[in-house]
């Protein structure tokens, strides 16, 4: 029977994992190390910049540790949205890291990049031929707003990575890729079942979350023709039928069927069966092709801003923080409006946390809080217009009054000064699909070859 066994250390690439779970899973011979370094979870700065979300140092050592393991077993490395954001530059920032570590370590391997940003133009000739379409819920697209993209990148399905592995790729950096795809691409290319390939790989996407320990990390993927099993590597985690059947829900509308370029994998029958030892096998997963598409995800400035946090602990305000924060915004209003500031060129937020900021909806009655953390963001077209109305805040978030005929309150700036600029900011521009009759029309693919020994 065909068979694959994938590693999965990291939800994503420099979150870490414990020396323990990773060498026990390596004890278990995978065929193939897997990894997303990537996300549109953190917003839509890091593709308008084109940078990346976390540390260079907790990415080389997560990498290194899956270089040296992979050199050892002689199994390749395949590694999805490099940089975070998965812009050609963040591919070659992966590859310039993996060239540090394989010179520090005298090993030499095949690296195949796969680059899928895109450019305006070609976005454009493709929404002119009528082959782009927008997700819920999404507008549909025009010129004007593929012009505001500063970065566009197209999604990867696992047929890159397949090409590259059959080409003797011994890692594969790619550009913005489906999470899964980055784990099914082994056990598809092994003949395994393509709907216990997809379904295994949504399952384990973010390594251990789908286990009774997350924060432990690391997860073992077997799949094979029938079906596939989960596994964790560490000690104190194990894998139910219920925490892996749950991560079908995680970033996922449907919770009985998963889109991926080319098919859609239906749960709806799916047998989820506890095994000993902490394991789980998912059997009768179905799946159907589809036209293949790729998801295109834009991002593009809109405007600068500046923050104010000040703390809050008067009994008054606590008691109705949104009256307060009602004649308090109606207050700065009618001053910046004598000021003369155009409306129409800022807006502004008052979030109060520790009452309803997080989810902006009604409090239970009668709760009062201890304390609230009052933050203000100013969104203008540049920074110093941002700025300026920040400060014309400032008096009125340190001393705006309670109630009438009270005395004048002191609230608390954790900072001096008080205003933090945040600088350009950015948002989502497309969240669409492209149709496409080839998986590789739109992706280039590069193989560099990197010597960290005399042969």
């Amino acid at each position: 029977m065909n068979k694959c066994k994938v590693f999965v250390p990291y939800g994503g690439l420099g979150m870490g994992i414990s020396d323990e779970s990773f060498h026990r899973a390596i004890a278990m011979k995978p065929d193939i190390i897997a990894t997303d370094a990537g996300s549109t979870d953190s917003g839509p700065y890091y593709l308008g910049n084109g940078t990346c979300k976390y540390a260079r140092e907790a990415i080389k050592t997560d990498t290194k540790r899956m270089i040296v393991a992979a050199h050892e077993l002689h199994i390749p490395i395949t590694i999805g949205s490099c940089g975070t954001c998965g812009v050609d530059d963040g591919v070659d920032f992966m590859e310039e890291i993996c060239r540090e570590i394989c010179l520090e370590e005298g090993i030499s391997v095949k690296v195949a990049k796969i680059y899928s940003e895109l450019s305006r133009e070609t976005v454009y000739e493709k929404l002119v031929s009528g082959k782009i379409k927008p997700l819920e819920p999404a507008w549909e697209l025009d010129k004007e707003t593929i012009s505001k993209c500063s970065h566009i990148v197209g999604v990867l399905g696992a047929e890159p990575f397949m090409k590259a592995l059959e080409e003797g790729a011994d890692i594969v950096l790619a550009g913005r890729t489906t999470d899964t795809a980055v784990l099914a691409c082994m056990p598809l290319l092994k003949g395994c079942s393509p709907a216990a390939a997809w379904h295994g790989a949504k399952v384990c996407e973010c390594s251990g979350t789908c286990t009774t320990s997350p924060q432990s990390g690391g997860i073992i993927l077997t799949v094979d023709e029938n079906g596939f099993e989960v596994e964790s590597p560490a000690e104190d985690s194990s894998c139910t039928t219920f925490t892996v059947s749950a991560h079908l829900l995680y970033e996922n509308a449907d919770p009985l069927h998963l889109v991926e370029p080319g098919v859609v994998v239906d749960v709806s029958e799916a047998d989820y069966i506890q095994l000993p030892d902490g394991r789980v096998r998912v059997e009768n997963t179905r799946i159907r092709k589809t036209p293949y598409t790729m998801k295109l995800e834009g991002s593009g400035p809109s405007g600068y801003q500046t923050m104010t946090l000040v703390g809050i602990r008067n009994r008054i305000v606590l008691e109705d923080p949104v009256g307060w924060l009602a004649k308090l915004s109606a207050h700065a209003d009618r001053k910046l409006e004598a000021l003369g500031y155009d409306p129409d060129t800022y807006s502004y937020s008052l979030r109060p946390y520790g009452y309803n900021a997080v989810y902006g909806g009604d409090v239970p009655k009668g709760y009062i809080p201890n304390e609230l953390g009052l933050l203000l963001t100013v969104t203008a077209d540049n920074q110093e217009t941002a700025t300026r109305i920040a400060k014309v805040f400032n008096p009125i978030l340190l001393h705006f009054e309670v109630a009438k005929n009270t005395p004048k309150p002191s609230f608390a700036f954790p900072f001096s000064p008080a205003e933090v600029e945040k600088g350009k900011i950015y948002e989502f521009r497309l969240n669409h699909v492209v149709e496409l009759d080839d998986p590789f029309e739109l992706i280039r693919m590069e193989y560099v070859t990197i010597c960290g020994k005399e042969e």
